[in-house]
């Protein structure tokens, strides 16, 4: 008899720089898929899952903003390219015989439907994959404070945080060979040593609603799954 999971309901960050494999810009299919099949391991072990995407593969506000744009014209462009990354997402997750709902925080009704918080609960108690786009519908907020407020909005009990490593280093381990991997943090261990996890707001609005972050590998097969059984290398941020 296999261990019962140790989470009921979780919410998945994927960058949209994972979903680019090793493309210079835009999806990789073959990495969507393989996000896609690690999903569904983790919705057949019996756990509501939803997801929030980036969209920096395709559009980056802030960047678009510091080569002149205006700064909310830029993250609306973003947002946009949020619910791109979406349906590519909920295409692969359907492939793989995993029901999903696209809720977008701006209104599309032609390609998704409307955020509703009471739908959305709705759906991943019937166990469909609820992916949220359009970060949280304003200007100026990361899709990882959106990832934090969607989280805290459907009760989950963790927040996952899919990056290019295993874990929260002191710093980038591709770069800095000595660099220290952490098993554990605290909400303000992240703040105040600055690590490059998620932003302020978000590790903000985490330890406010007492959000567990778990951040781990996303290109590691199989670790999603593995993490939600509390095995594997990740980095857990939690209350002191």
């Amino acid at each position: 008899m296999s261990e019962a999971p140790r989470y009921k309901r979780v919410l998945l960050k994927v960058s949209g720089e994972a979903l680019m494999g090793k493309r210079e810009y835009g999806l990789d299919t073959e990495t969507v898929k393989t996000i896609a099949a690690d999903v569904r391991d983790v919705v057949n072990m019996g756990i509501e899952v939803c997801l929030v995407i980036g969209g920096g593969n395709i559009f980056r506000g802030i960047a678009g903003a510091a080569a002149g744009m205006d700064r909310a014209q830029a993250d609306y462009m973003g947002m946009l390219a949020t619910i791109m990354n979406a349906l590519g997402m909920q295409s692969a997750l359907e492939k793989a015989g995993v029901p999903t709902r696209v809720q977008s925080a701006i209104s599309m009704e032609s390609v998704c439907e409307p955020y509703i918080r009471r739908r959305a609960e709705r759906h991943m108690e019937k166990g469909r994959v609820v992916i949220f786009a359009a970060g949280t519908g304003n200007p100026f907020f990361t899709t990882d404070t959106a990832a934090a407020l969607r989280a805290t909005e459907m009760k989950c009990d963790a927040m996952l945080k899919g990056t290019q490593v295993d874990g929260v280093y002191s710093a980038d381990p591709r770069k800095v060979s000595d660099a220290k991997r952490y098993e554990e943090l605290t909400y303000l261990d992240v703040l105040a040593r600055d690590l490059n996890v998620m932003d302020a707001a978000a590790i903000s609005l985490s330890r406010e609603n007492k959000l567990p972050i778990l951040v781990f590998n996303i290109h590691a097969p199989g670790a999603f799954a593995a993490v939600m059984r509390g095995e594997g290398p990740f980095t857990r941020i939690i209350e002191s």
